[in-house]
């Protein structure tokens, strides 16, 4: 029989240790946490090998442990008791503490008492010291270890995430160290890092007499972050904050895991698939490389520990299982997550609402605690949406298919016309393309499907009469069907849909894991599944795309759809084989050998990709050759590229500028030289400079994104909002006159002039109305008198 190790019910002690010797307790203890001294000696050597000073280093390890690890794990064990080890406590407690910290920063942002944040856990901490009843939280009164096997395998996950993060972070060189290209999101995230480390009522620093209207709280998390240390905004941002939270979101999905299955192995199994993996698309010309963890998209790499949490907190309540304080934790990670992405809650909505109507048709009963789940969590959504919806949201529209118009095989056959045109309640070309078409759109969702296979295994629970009797299986392929179904339906203009399906994908490798742990299999089963899939993944080579024509994408995707039929077909049969040279029939039928044998395949086909990717990168890192430590040399193509002498100037304007100086730019666009309709997503003189601009770029505003089509234009090419504003803006700076300038210093509260030759003239009357106190580069700096 497969070693277990149960999961105790929230109501419930944990089992004590087993008895043993005082010398082989001591020496178990130790082994057990030799892997996660590794990983914890190896984070700061990756910081300082990319060239973070070691007071940052100590600072950030100081803040992390200090003023979230800490407070938020004395918390979660008074609302929601000890997990019986320290790793998932540590990884819950932080996530707790992320939920907490939000709520000071929000504190201390509406009184104007930033200086007071870095001290926000001593009162907790205080509490915890001085309050009898809760000084029992600062030990583990009952403890119930986890296998040597577990923490070997946690640590390994947590080591190639790390390596991960590793290969990201050279090709986003912490500004100035090298004349260097950036995705233009990260600037915009930046920007708002900087803004919401002022007072409340927070505005878009882009472009005046905006309100931000946005799911900022990972910023304000990052902001946070920042004056607390007293580390730099885009040194956080660029490096410091990703591994700490992807580690705390990796503990928490180890930890629902072992919850949701009752089994210890599976907590490593999906942590290394949810965050490791890629979906499988074994050597497909058309492949889908999204994985859950993103630099370049920080509400989604923020919200994955919240998110996990709030499941496991959902799971408890339709399983009946006691909350009892721990329901304090549903709405306020509820309304966390509805800040950090709004994608998240809607799936875990719909989840809730299946789950409480099968629950009454089964049960002729009313599920109370899954009903009071979904009422608190409608409430945070209800205040998330009042608080944080903006127009990113408004561009979002129901047309099926719609992610179609982001994939190659539709865009060579049916959608070459496309374009921005709308369309109705199908694409353009679909409507259009009749029954061939439509045909066509199905065999390229199947083929999604089946490379998201290892995310989506999990719902074959639902063909289980047992599984279907627990409302578990019931919530999770609710959140997961739900999250594909709107991935599907609706459409963005920047594929910004996808985000339904990245919320639910942890959510997706967690069922697939207890899919995995319900088929109660052999180890033998399992190694043979899985290095048959590592196997295929690594060994089918990457085909050429076909030829652009329906027949041509036709065959590359029933191509596709025959490698997966082999490696599942395969990883079954030898699944089987191995159960019957064991003679293994107490509970061992050579079906359930075959399934899960089928799912280990998949699952490590997953990771084998997703490893490799970071390999492959890491290698490609090397041969680059950095020129200084962690910076990627210059880029050949220059037009988009923010030089090092911008990048200074913007970071003097940051040190030199007072908190609520407003600044006037001539940087606009991507390239910088301003044209009309061009790319108005630069975003680096407010987030390097750390201060609001008159107008600075309108590519993300509301009425950018409402005019998308517009000329047929994308949003970011929209005109700006306030064409007077914006002619004023520009007048300043190619023919100026005091007058507009004493206008813009009393109607907008401008103090300095950020020029860049590289975006247009300046005129050289500009230094008689206002003086010099910077050149650098293509930049000028004027502060006006």
């Amino acid at each position: 029989m497969t070693e277990r190790v149960a999961v105790a019910d929230r109501e419930t002690s944990p089992a004590p240790d087993a008895p043993a010797g005082p010398s082989r307790h001591i020496a178990g203890r130790a082994l057990a946490a030799l892997p996660w001294l590794v990983v914890l000696a190896l984070l700061p050597v990756a910081w300082w090998r990319v060239g973070v000073g070691v007071h940052d280093i100590a600072g950030y390890i100081a803040y992390w442990v200090g003023a979230l690890v800490l407070p938020g794990t004395l918390v979660h064990r008074a609302l929601r008791g000890s997990r019986g080890n320290l790793p998932e406590d540590l990884g819950f407690g932080a996530a707790t503490g992320l939920v907490l910290e939000l709520a000071a920063w929000a504190l201390a942002a509406a009184t104007g008492q930033q200086h007071l944040l870095r001290w926000w856990a001593a009162p907790v901490v205080l509490l915890f010291l001085t309050v009898p009843r809760l000084r029992r939280h600062w030990r583990i009164e009952r403890r119930s270890p986890l296998p040597l096997a577990w923490h070997v395998a946690m640590a390994a996950v947590l080591l190639l995430v790390l390596a991960w993060a590793a290969v990201q972070w050279p090709g986003n060189p912490v500004p100035p160290a090298a004349d260097h290209t950036y995705y233009p999101d990260l600037f915009y995230h930046l920007s708002l890092v900087q803004v919401l480390t002022r007072d409340m009522p927070f505005v878009l620093p882009h472009v005046a007499g905006e309100p931000l209207r946005y799911h900022y709280l990972s910023d304000a998390h990052m902001a946070s972050a920042s004056m607390i240390t007293g580390s730099s905004p885009a040194l956080v941002l660029l490096r410091l904050w990703l591994v700490p939270v992807a580690a705390t979101a990796v503990l928490v999905s180890a930890g629902v895991a072992r919850d949701l299955s009752r089994v210890w192995w599976t907590g490593p199994v999906v942590a290394a698939v949810t965050y490791l993996g890629l979906p499988v698309a074994l050597g497909s010309a058309l492949t889908d490389a999204a994985g859950v963890l993103s630099v370049a998209s920080p509400s989604q790499t923020y919200v994955l520990a919240l998110f996990v949490v709030l499941v496991g907190l959902c799971l408890d309540a339709v399983r009946g299982r006691a909350l009892g304080p721990g329901w304090a934790l549903v709405p306020a990670f509820g309304l966390a997550c509805a800040g950090s992405k709004s994608s998240a809650l809607p799936a875990l909505l719909a989840g809730l609402v299946i789950t409480a109507v099968v629950t009454v048709w089964r049960r002729r009963r009313v599920p109370w605690p899954t009903v009071v789940a979904l009422a608190l969590l409608l409430a945070a959504t209800a205040v998330g949406y009042r608080l944080f919806a903006g127009g990113g949201a408004g561009t979002l529209r129901v047309q099926v298919f719609g992610l179609l118009r982001f994939m190659l095989p539709y865009g060579q056959t049916f959608g070459g016309s496309d374009g921005t045109r709308a369309g109705g309640l199908a694409p353009p070309g679909l409507a259009a393309g009749g029954w061939p078409a439509g045909l066509f759109a199905g065999g390229i969702l199947g083929w999604w499907l089946l490379m998201q296979a290892p995310r989506l295994a999990g719902t074959l629970l639902l063909f289980s009469r047992r599984h279907r009797a627990d409302p578990a299986t019931w919530l999770l392929s609710g959140t997961v069907l739900a999250g594909v179904g709107a991935t599907w339906v609706f459409h963005h203009p920047s594929a910004s849909q996808v985000y339904f399906w990245l919320a639910v994908l942890p959510i997706g490798v967690l069922l697939s894991g207890h899919l995995l742990a319900a088929t109660r299999p052999r180890w033998p089963v399992l190694a043979v599944g899985a290095l048959a899939g590592v196997a295929v993944a690594l060994a089918v080579p990457k085909a050429d795309n076909p030829a652009a024509s329906l027949r041509g994408w036709w065959g590359a995707l029933a191509a596709s759809a025959g490698r997966f039929a082999a490696l599942v077909l395969l990883a079954g049969v030898l699944g089987g084989l191995v159960v019957v040279l064991l003679r293994r029939r107490d509970g061992g039928r050579w079906w359930a050998a075959a399934v899960a044998a089928a799912t280990a395949a998949i699952l490590a086909a997953s990771v084998a990709v997703g490893v490799q990717g970071t390999v492959s990168a890491a290698l490609r890192l090397r041969d680059t050759r950095p020129t200084v430590a962690g910076v990627p040399p210059t880029p050949s193509d220059t037009r988009y590229v923010l030089t090092r002498a911008e990048a200074r100037a913007a970071r003097w304007l940051d040190a030199h500028a007072a908190d609520d100086d407003v600044v006037a730019t001539n940087v606009h666009c991507r390239p910088v030289l301003t044209t009309r309709h061009c790319d108005a997503r630069a975003f680096w003189v407010t987030g390097l400079g750390g201060h609001r601009a008159v107008v600075e770029s309108w590519g993300y505003t509301d009425a950018a994104l409402a005019a998308h089509g517009r000329y047929g234009l994308g949003y970011a090419r929209q005109d700006p909002p306030d064409a007077a504003l914006f002619a004023l803006n520009e007048r300043v700076f190619s023919a100026p006159v005091a007058e507009d300038l004493d206008r813009l210093r009393r109607e907008y509260g401008v103090r300095w002039l950020f020029a860049d030759t590289r975006a247009g003239r300046v005129s050289p009357a500009l230094a008689e109305l206002a003086p010099i106190r910077l050149v650098s580069g293509p930049v000028i700096i004027y502060e006006l008198p």
